[in-house]
């Protein structure tokens, strides 16, 4: 099966040639790259996000084989979705997916249920791939949408995605799609966001579920965030590093209704 994208010539350009111009200027070059265990990246418009995604994926190697956790904004599919064959087509080639990992993953939690459904109309996770595939033309993946859960639950998944890692055996980079508060001031959205960021940066995954629900922080990945963090940790993380953080008003100048977007690393 072949999933097809849906944002590209939206949030980013369908055209080859364009796209890779593009990549080139958000990812800049850097002397040295941190090997990371996961990287927290926005997932909107490139003209908004890509420099912050640029940012983060600059500073870190990628390796062959990445870990996809991102929201369901659509509703469809499962709750916990996993895609375990095919490839996801980009303008920069299709993207295998890794039938033997994702196949671990599974089998270390009935959660995880093979769907396509969550997939098909989610743009959180496609708009890493032209990212990742820019660093490494050889990656290979697997998608996770996560919808709505309790805390138990999503550090039930996380600890089963570090076990599975763990028996898999070779270097995998997780990558988290997410974007911080939406449709609000400015000055409200950066105060929100980094009380979020402190609870990331602790390696907090309880904390950052329950600051966001105390001050309303619409942050649309706050739950697959809460499963990575949960499963680095498990892989023994302890150091968290904020690459960069910006707003849609500081490309398009409305201050009034801002998205936030964040770039994190954890090793």
């Amino acid at each position: 099966m072949i999933r097809i994208p849906v944002v590209s010539g939206s949030f980013y350009p369908f055209e080859k040639d364009k796209l890779l111009g593009l990549l080139k200027v958000y990812l800049t070059t850097q002397e040295k790259e941190e090997r990371a265990k996961l990287v927290i990246a926005p997932h909107a418009g490139y003209i908004y996000s890509g420099h912050v995604a640029g940012a983060v994926f600059s500073s870190v190697y990628v390796p062959d084989n990445i870990l996809l956790l991102g929201p369901n904004h659509t509703g469809l599919g499962s709750r916990f979705s996993i895609m375990l064959e095919g490839e996801w087509k980009t303008p920069l080639g299709n993207v295998p997916i890794n039938s033997k990992l994702a196949e671990i993953i599974k089998n270390k939690n009935k959660l995880f249920e093979d769907d396509y459904m969550a997939h098909a109309e989610e743009h959180s996770l496609e708009v890493q791939l032209p990212f990742l595939q820019y660093k490494n033309p050889k990656i290979t993946i697997v998608p996770i949408a996560i919808k709505h859960a309790e805390y138990e639950r999503l550090k039930e998944l996380g600890i089963s995605i570090a076990s599975a890692l763990e028996e898999f055996g070779e270097e995998t980079l997780i990558v988290v799609s997410s974007d911080m508060s939406h449709y609000i001031a400015q000055e409200e959205a950066k105060k929100k966001d980094f009380i979020a960021l402190d609870r990331i940066l602790n390696l907090d995954a309880l904390g950052l579920l329950e600051v966001c629900f105390n001050y309303d922080i619409t942050m649309c990945g706050v739950f697959p965030t809460v499963v990575g963090i949960e499963a680095v940790k498990t892989l023994g993380a302890k150091d968290a590093k904020l690459i960069k953080y910006a707003t849609s008003g500081d490309i398009n100048k409305d201050y009034h209704r801002v998205v936030g977007y964040a770039g994190v690393i954890v090793k």
